[in-house]
């Protein structure tokens, strides 16, 4: 049979309904998670944006390095670097 100590053992083990809504309260949400899914998709969308545009960015100055190349070539010009 259990006494009054034996219960007081077992209070202190178990969680109570307190304890149980309180963490409740601090789970994720399937709305959370959708929120940080649409932010992180979004933050996606503008990285590979950008990244595209370097790209384009990095053909266009190496034409421009060609095409000064050519000038200073067929004017005699040595370009230092």
């Amino acid at each position: 049979m259990l006494d009054d100590k034996d219960i007081g053992k077992l209070i202190d083990v178990f969680a109570t309904k307190e304890d149980l809504k309180k963490s409740v309260e601090n789970l994720t949400t399937k709305d959370d998670f959708n929120r940080m899914m649409l932010a992180l998709d979004n933050y996606a969308n503008k990285a590979d944006a950008y990244f595209q545009e370097m790209v384009a960015l990095t053909h266009k100055v190496d034409r421009h390095e060609k095409w000064i190349l050519q000038l200073a070539e067929k004017l005699g010009l040595k370009l230092e670097y």
